[in-house]
């Protein structure tokens, strides 16, 4: 046996891909202290922590508006499955934490979807899990984004409004189909 064959087989890790968002990001700087386009081996049993305090938070955040400890994550397995999660859980007193809909407050936490938006104060952060088996530790990915993440925000609607301000779903639920007309012939 050659030992390419007596090799132990390669375990694929979860890696947990994080992009980041701040509007102010060019001249405040604030992602400065993050590793960006570099993967990182983070252990299973440490607790992955996210603020401004440096001696505490593996990832820092250079902002005074950012808590000490904003968020942590966590990474398990769930429970009778081979499944690997993280858990997200909100340590700030005085910010609320948004994961796509749902509002942590301090010390809630829930399983961070596989894709999903997090968001506090003017911070966007997406948040995608690539699936592996390693039970050692995983891997975080960052990277900064150019545009904001959440663009919905701005676009409070999706479907255009016509000048007379009548949606053309009206007519629908009416039988009539919608005519064009010149405006003076009104």
């Amino acid at each position: 046996m050659t030992s390419f064959e007596e090799a132990e087989t390669e375990e694929t890790v979860t890696c947990l891909h994080l992009t980041f968002y701040h509007p102010c990001q060019d001249e405040k700087m604030m992602f400065h202290c993050l590793n960006f386009c570099k993967r990182e081996q983070v252990r299973a049993d440490e607790i992955a922590k996210f603020g401004r305090d440096s001696s505490v938070c593996r990832y820092n955040l250079m902002d005074t508006r950012v808590s000490r400890i904003q968020f942590s994550l966590q990474f398990f397995r769930k429970l009778h499955t081979s499944e690997y999660c993280f858990e997200i859980k909100n340590l700030s007193k005085k910010t609320k934490l948004t994961v796509n809909q749902t509002e942590l407050g301090y010390l809630n936490k829930i399983d961070l979807p596989w894709k999903c938006i997090i968001s506090f104060g003017d911070y966007q952060i997406l948040a995608e899990i690539q699936e592996g088996e390693s039970m050692d530790y995983f891997e975080t990915h960052l990277h900064l984004a150019e545009a904001p993440i959440l663009q919905e925000r701005c676009l409070p609607s999706l479907k255009p409004v016509p000048e007379n301000g009548i949606s053309p779903s009206f007519f629908l639920s009416q039988g009539k189909s919608p005519t064009e007309i010149d405006e003076n012939e009104l």
